[in-house]
């Protein structure tokens, strides 16, 4: 070859259990061939347990759920999506779950399966609890499927692929992407794995260019992400809250509930919303947004807001279009910013 593009992608975590090898109906969530097999699945099932609250897993519990099966989802982790919304938002999201037949049990760690003599996996076994289930999916998160280019290229924590913002790894032309490497973070001066197909598409593009001798730089990214579960839409970016301890500065946030609709409308519906920053300068580092109304589409402004280096008093005044249907004379992310500065300009009050 004169190039070469890797993209190993990422194979699902096996954790250490007993039995994970051993009985049938025990299903990852990773690919084609996995998502096959829990189609075909979903008809015979009566009790599944998704060991795994993150991204994926909710995605499969919320799709078994509505398929009328009793779902439980065990994590380690005390609430759902901890690592995607701050608890003001998964409270809610857990409190609309079980209403839909989706239940969590947090804090708890798998030890091991059992089975019937038919070789079928049949109970679920925890530090805490014993689960009845005739199906169980595994989603405790991806690894980068990079054993073969040990000792060929170099390789990072846990197997990453070592990239610079080019794509170049450490051997000359040969290029690399996707769930195996890191990406730029935009929020903060660091690289990070997130797993998303919007960065393996822009790690493509950027990796093609500079492949065929025309230079281009990985932009740096947020991590922008949408998603829901039963009633609620949502969507995250950039820092969070959680991230408090290790941020290298004073971070703060903001959680606010506020009506979509101006009051005339006679609309109550809700937008959750969170906004992160940096205490000192007000910049914008990242944001969440909730409802049963699909505003999944703003959390995309926060990003550009983060990318553009945006501070609290910028947002707060923005131009947003206004129009009863859609929203308020201040729009929700302008009345969020308020609220983080502490002005009142955003209340009711004033919107009129």
């Amino acid at each position: 070859y004169d190039k070469l593009f890797l993209s190993p992608g990422g194979k699902p975590v096996t954790p250490p259990i007993d039995g994970i090898d051993q009985y049938n109906n025990v299903l990852f969530m990773r690919g084609r061939k996995w998502a096959d097999q829990i189609k075909q699945r979903v008809p015979q099932a009566k009790k599944a347990v998704v060991v795994g609250g993150g991204y994926i897993g909710i995605e499969a519990a919320e799709a078994f759920a509505k398929a009328g099966i009793e779902t439980t989802i065990v994590d380690i982790a005390d609430r759902i999506l901890n690592t995607y919304l701050d608890q003001e938002f998964t409270d809610i999201l857990q409190q609309n779950s079980e209403k839909n037949g989706l239940y969590f049990k947090g804090g708890e760690t798998v030890q091991s399966l059992s089975g019937d003599d038919n070789g079928n996996v049949t109970k679920v076994v925890t530090d805490k609890n014993e689960y009845e289930a005739d199906t169980v999916l595994f989603a405790v998160g991806v690894t980068p499927a990079t054993e073969w280019l040990d000792g060929k290229i170099e390789l990072g924590e846990k197997g990453i692929i070592n990239i610079d913002h080019q794509q170049q790894t450490s051997a000359k032309d040969v290029y690399a992407g996707g769930d195996a490497t890191l990406v730029p973070f935009a929020p903060v001066e660091e690289d990070r794995y997130i797993a998303l197909a919007t960065n393996s598409r822009r790690q493509g593009v950027v990796a093609a260019k500079n492949m065929t001798g025309k230079n281009m730089t990985m932009p740096r990214v947020s991590g922008t992400s949408g998603l829901q579960l039963f009633d609620y839409k949502f969507g995250q970016t950039g820092v969070h809250g959680t991230e408090a301890d290790s941020y290298d500065g004073n971070l703060g946030q903001k959680y606010v509930e506020e009506l979509i609709h101006p009051k005339f409308m006679q609309d109550e519906t809700t937008i959750h919303m969170k906004i992160i920053y940096d205490e000192d300068s007000h910049q914008i580092l990242g944001g969440q947004v909730m409802s049963t109304e699909d505003v999944t589409a703003s959390i995309n402004t926060i990003s550009i807001a983060i990318s553009a280096g945006y501070t609290l008093e910028q947002l707060a005044v923005q131009d947003f279009f206004f129009q009863p249907d859609y929203d308020r004379p201040w729009n929700y992310l302008n009345v969020l910013a308020q609220q983080a500065l502490g002005d009142t300009f955003g209340s009711d009050k004033m919107l009129f």
